[in-house]
């Protein structure tokens, strides 16, 4: 088997969130720093948990699925494509610039609303 090297870049992954094409797009950072900020409809999906959690979140392993982390030398995103691929998910990308490629860019994160944070206190 090849290295896995299927990666996205900011470009086209900006541009299928803003089409809102299906696809699923996982943060693998703990809580703490999806709850930080995170790219636009980005769900959680720790490593510690992955397998358990990716079965709610894409029940399909044909389900396309672009994993991010912190940034390029954070390893957590290519550390949970290679995991997800064990599982037998075939459509699985890494956006190797993660947030701060984003925020580079000049794009914005989502958080949490000022409401719901004040509900959890």
């Amino acid at each position: 088997m090849s290295l896995m090297s299927n990666e996205i870049g900011l470009e086209e992954l900006s541009e299928r969130i803003g089409r809102g094409d299906g696809l699923v797009v996982a943060e693998v950072l703990p809580a703490a720093y999806y709850e930080a900020g995170h790219l636009p409809g980005a769900v959680n999906l720790p490593l510690d948990g992955l397998e358990r959690s990716i079965a709610r979140l894409a029940p399909s392993r044909e389900t396309a699925i672009v994993v991010y982390c912190s940034g390029p030398t954070c390893r957590n995103s290519h550390a949970a494509a290679a995991r997800l691929a064990a599982l037998g998910y075939g459509a699985v990308r890494v956006f190797a610039g993660g947030k701060a490629a984003w925020r580079d860019a000049g794009l914005a994160l989502e958080r949490p609303s000022a409401a719901a944070v004040e509900v959890q206190r």
